[in-house]
């Protein structure tokens, strides 16, 4: 029987899918004209006004929920890009998703007029790779059945 692991060519193709489907996800998200948060982003601050209101920490503002969605983001970028590369290698998506990041957050400055880049964004981004990167390292248990 042929693997189809996360190493047999299913697993691969699966990846290279996933990672197809997730650059176009991602290429809409980031260059999108306006900032993709704005028609949520009153309902999250009452949200979250409520939240604090009800005992949650006032360090977990409109900030900290805008960073963890950027390391949300990558996460699968560093996920599927370790996948497609051999372990020793796997470093490579981080320093990828680097650059990406970079690159995006430049775009967004110089081209998208209500958009502006950061360098917190590029180290949240960068962060989710890291994590999605170690996860694509975590071994696979097997189902017997």
């Amino acid at each position: 029987m042929p693997a189809s692991g996360r190493n047999g060519s299913g697993g691969r193709r699966a990846a290279w899918a996933g990672l197809l489907l997730y650059a176009g996800l991602l290429a809409l998200i980031v260059l999108w004209p306006v900032p993709v948060d704005r028609p949520a982003a009153g309902l999250l601050r009452g949200v979250l006004g409520a939240l604090h209101r009800q005992g949650l920490p006032g360090w977990i503002d409109y900030g900290a929920v805008e960073a963890a969605a950027n390391v949300l983001l990558f996460l699968p970028f560093g996920l599927l890009v370790g996948a497609l590369l051999p372990r020793r290698r796997r470093w490579l998506a981080v320093a990828a998703a680097v650059l990406l990041s970079g690159t995006i957050e430049l775009a967004q400055s110089g081209f998208l007029h209500e958009r502006f880049g950061t360098l917190q964004d590029v180290l949240a981004n960068s962060l989710g790779a890291a994590l999605g990167t170690a996860a694509s390292c975590l071994p696979l248990r097997r189902r017997s059945g």
